[in-house]
């Protein structure tokens, strides 16, 4: 035993004349701030020094550092995290900006289909009037489509004005036919008389329903999408509070100040930070699960009446059905224009077009055939599926990145803020803005207001993906974009260290990063999945007791612990 105490008490004096006497113990710290371009090698003193003016990485050894290198590395720390974040993000915002791209591109060739599909139809059944109506068919799936990308359009409008316009060939076709077609002056009259004698019946209100109630949903869909990535645009970019800040510099870069620039934080330690850190985003944590199950609800939804694709490619049904019903009353519509129009005004013989039936009719069976019957439905059940995975993103993301980059293995020696240990010894926190009350390492004030402005508009559109409706709050296109205040408050305040171009007590604003609706914003193909880790709170007696059995001589060893890491790195 005497001999054991003799090397222990040899070696811990032979470490200490080798961390505090030997000029070249910065030559490590130097490599690696110019390595990671941290800043000028000429703010590195030749030899350590006191430290005395620095204010985080305090040490009462000598150390490497300057205050201008603090600052640096404090920026540096911060980038770090900042740029890990959006690392762990990437994967699910490239999920749903891909889905957006696709989800548009499969509405517009289901517009396409639909329209073709209807066309189809009018050459089988109205040969006559199919070449005339092909202009209103392709208005009424553009304004289809526009209103299910964005636009404000009135759907009973939109396809009342289809109807409209196709009353006049109805009319001169089907109802009233003669040698030669009805002047232009003419057929507006018919047109002008549609909504007053209603010569389809109930049909275009069916239909204008039907795609209301099915396009509500898709289009509810994609808004949704959108205002997810405006979340993960929001919290990839949020500011870190001063607090934070400094915690960070102390976790990450403090070490190498003392010339340990391989080490890592412990876990508890590292939890404790990033806990702290994240907390208001943590608070996301809820409402994204919620929006998640919210999406999975409205697909469930989105079948029969509600099924866009099916009510699409049946709109030629309503479409023969409302024209069935016009020629079963032609006495009636035929007496009822006379009444408003007068007799029929024809153009001369002479003038009809010999090109009216040169239009070669289109095959129903191969166009129904081409169309994907369910392509719509599978891709939000594939979509649906990979998002399922990212659900408690949020609320494990502290976690994620203590345990995938940061923090050391449990079984390695580790920093713990000032030196290098065992273990962590403190209590580890959880997760949220009320756990960090007593985070031993980050003071947290109170939630970030751009996270509670984020958490507001998770809210609402989950109050509308679950088909309930706040009248009081607007509409969805408002809070997508961010009506009102569209600059957010950021809760961490800026110091000139960290290259803001401001100090003191002023708040920071900065606007909302924001995604356009046609240019959804990919960044990559990576893919991560992303699993709670649960970090138990360190029980406090059991790490006394452990502490208690390795006696004196275990402390001397845990003292020498930095140099023999030094020497190692050497």
């Amino acid at each position: 035993m005497g001999h054991l105490w003799a090397h222990g008490v040899f070696l811990l004096a032979f470490c200490s004349g080798f961390c505090f006497g030997n000029p070249n113990r910065c030559d490590e710290v130097r490599k690696v701030f110019q390595l990671r371009q941290i800043g000028p090698n000429q703010l590195l003193p030749l030899n350590p020094r006191t430290g005395s003016d620095l204010q985080v990485c305090m040490s009462k050894n000598l150390t490497c550092c300057t205050k201008k290198m603090e600052e640096k590395y404090q920026v540096a720390a911060r980038r770090d995290v900042q740029n890990l974040i959006q690392t762990s993000s990437s994967g699910l915002k490239s999920l749903i900006s891909r889905n957006v791209a696709a989800f548009h591109d499969t509405f517009e060739v289901l517009m396409r289909q639909a329209e073709n599909h209807t066309n189809a139809v009018l050459q089988e059944s109205y040969r006559d009037m199919a070449d005339q109506a092909v202009g209103p068919v392709r208005e009424l799936f553009t304004d289809i489509g526009l209103f299910l990308l964005g636009s404000e359009l009135n759907v009973d409008d939109l396809v009342q004005r289809f109807f409209d316009a196709l009353f006049p060939l109805v009319y001169n076709h089907l109802i009233n036919p003669g040698l030669s077609d009805i002047t232009a002056g003419y057929a507006e009259c018919v047109r002008s008389t549609s909504r007053d004698v209603r010569p389809f019946g109930g049909g275009p209100s069916l239909l204008a329903e039907q795609i209301s109630r099915s396009g509500v949903s898709g289009k509810l869909l994609l808004q949704a999408l959108h205002l997810g990535i405006e979340v993960i645009n929001t919290t990839d970019h949020l500011q870190l509070s001063r607090e934070c800040r400094r915690a960070l510099l102390k976790m990450h870069y403090c070490p190498h100040c003392q010339g340990l620039t391989q080490s890592k934080p412990c876990m508890g330690y590292c939890l404790n930070v990033m806990r702290g850190c994240l907390a208001s985003m943590a608070e996301i944590d809820t409402h994204w699960r919620e929006f998640v199950l919210s999406l999975e609800g409205l697909s469930a939804r989105m079948h029969g009446p509600q099924d866009l694709e099916q009510v699409l490619l049946g709109v030629h049904t309503q479409l023969r059905d409302a024209v069935g019903q016009a020629q079963k009353n032609g006495p009636r519509l035929s007496a009822q224009v006379h009444k408003l129009c007068g007799p029929p005004s024809r153009r001369p013989a002479q003038a009809v077009s010999i090109q009216r039936s040169s239009r070669a009719s289109i095959p129903l069976k191969a166009l129904v055939s081409g169309v994907s019957g369910d392509s719509l439905a599978i891709r939000r059940r594939d979509f649906l599926n990979s998002l399922r995975l990212h659900r408690t993103f949020y609320g494990g993301l502290a976690d994620q990145l203590c345990v995938s980059d940061l923090a050391s293995g449990d079984a390695l020696s580790c920093w713990n803020g000032t030196n290098i240990v065992k273990s962590y010894t403190l209590r580890v926190v959880g997760n949220g803005i009320k756990a960090q009350s007593v985070n031993p390492e980050v003071k947290v004030k109170g939630a970030d207001p751009v996270i509670n402005q984020i958490i507001d508009k998770l809210k609402h559109v989950n109050q509308l993906l679950q088909g309930k409706s706040i009248p009081k709050l607007g509409s969805l296109d408002q809070i997508e974009t961010g009506s009102g205040d569209t600059e957010g408050r950021y809760s961490g305040d800026c110091d000139d260290e960290d290259g803001c171009g401001a100090s003191g007590g002023g708040d920071v604003k900065r606007e909302v990063y924001r995604v356009s609706k046609m240019s959804p914003d990919v960044t990559g193909d990576h893919k991560h999945h992303h699993h709670r880790h649960h970090y138990p709170p360190a029980d406090e007696s059991e790490v006394k007791g452990r502490s208690r059995s390795l006696g004196l001589a275990g402390a001397i060893w845990i003292l020498m612990l930095p140099c023999v890491h030094m020497l190692l790195a050497l």
